[in-house]
């Protein structure tokens, strides 16, 4: 199916003076034809994964945008002609990836102040699923203005939640790709649910795919991965979109690459024995529903709101404002991180200090 060029991209709301890597030369066609596989990648062969995606609400939106994003909240809504990272990956996974299903996507959102570190909440209501990937972003424009970000990280509820559906399924194959800002802060009771989560998805036909957007850092994803102990499969893959978007080759390489990527760590489950797996478990999360504008919501383009502002206040002098992460997650003002040998909260050496916010 083509979009319309005049529903593609969908009409303007605010501004921005970054470009969108996406090529809007033509439009995006969402068809029926399986594409060649990328080089390096095995013959889908017809696969048709259901797909999940899961996006960060978190208030590391707000800043983690400086480098990567002019500066920006990474969820800002801007002109036609351009998309913002979390839109970018949605776009590309279905431009390229016609291996998954895109007649029926579930979304979610996790990590916004309904949400917390909790639960998701749905794109539509009775958490009915998209149809087709031009839906998936007019319901993102949809629920972004109404959103108020908060945090902490964990991707325990998104991941739960998606074994829920799973089991609803029968246990189809599906695969879940959170989009984040933001790493789970080491040693945090966050960690350790999110972990046990991600164990206790492996015995399912899920794969987890988290896409990183922003700034990072990310030095410190490859240490949580070896904290996963023993799995069914090897379940949970990470890919650095930045980074790939960063590259200095055409957009159409670049495209390929983060294709390729999400590919590979979406058929890891499929010649293991675990399809049509079910345990038949009690389903776990209930997803909110979208949330309501309100005159307190913490908007792109107004004051964030008291509760945010705190959030993003230094935990060591409780006067600056964080704008310095370390390679475990945390974060701190300048000041105290350059003051610091060790992490205050985990103990782990600081050997990485990056201003990520003005």
């Amino acid at each position: 199916m083509v979009i319309p060029s005049n529903n593609w991209p969908f009409a303007a709301a605010g501004t921005s003076r970054r470009q969108s890597s996406v090529d809007f030369a033509e439009p995006p066609r969402f068809d029926d034809e399986l594409p060649e596989a990328p080089a390096g990648v095995r013959d889908p062969s017809k696969v048709r994964y259901k797909l999940i995606f899961g996006i960060d609400f978190t208030a590391s939106n707000l800043w983690a945008g400086k480098f990567s994003f002019e500066n920006e909240s990474l969820h800002t809504i801007v002109d036609g002609d351009t998309l913002n990272p979390y839109q970018e990956v949605i776009y590309i996974t279905g431009k390229e990836l016609v291996l998954f299903d895109g007649d029926c996507i579930r979304c979610y959102g996790f990590g916004d102040d309904t949400t917390r570190d909790e639960g998701v909440f749905s794109f539509q209501e009775n958490d009915s699923p998209c149809q087709g990937f031009e839906h998936v972003l007019e319901c993102y424009r949809k629920n972004v203005p109404n959103v108020q970000y908060f945090g902490p990280t964990s991707y325990a509820p998104m991941v739960e939640a998606a074994v829920d559906i799973v089991e609803e399924s029968g246990g189809l194959h599906h695969v879940l790709v959170i989009i984040t800002s933001g790493q789970v802060a080491t040693g945090s009771q966050q960690e350790q649910e999110t972990i046990r989560s991600i164990v206790d998805a492996s015995s399912y036909p899920l794969s987890i795919v988290l896409v990183g957007v922003g700034d990072g850092p990310w030095e410190s994803i490859q240490k949580f991965h070896d904290k996963i102990p023993a799995l069914q499969f090897d379940n949970f893959h990470f890919v650095n979109f930045t980074a790939i978007m960063s590259k200095t080759t055409t957009t159409a390489e670049k495209a390929k690459d983060f294709a390729a990527a999400l590919i590979n760590a979406s058929m890891a489950a499929d010649e293991l024995g675990i399809m049509s797996r079910m345990t038949g478990r009690a389903k776990k999360i209930t997803p909110k529903p979208p949330p309501v504008l309100s005159s307190h919501c913490a908007r792109q383009m107004g004051p964030v709101s008291a509760e945010v502002a705190e959030a993003q206040r230094c935990c060591i002098c409780c006067e600056d404002e964080k704008d310095t992460a370390f390679e475990c997650g945390h974060m701190s003002c300048i000041k105290c991180a350059l003051r610091m040998p060790q992490c205050p909260f985990c103990r782990e050496e600081i050997t990485t200090r990056r201003r990520v916010y003005p």
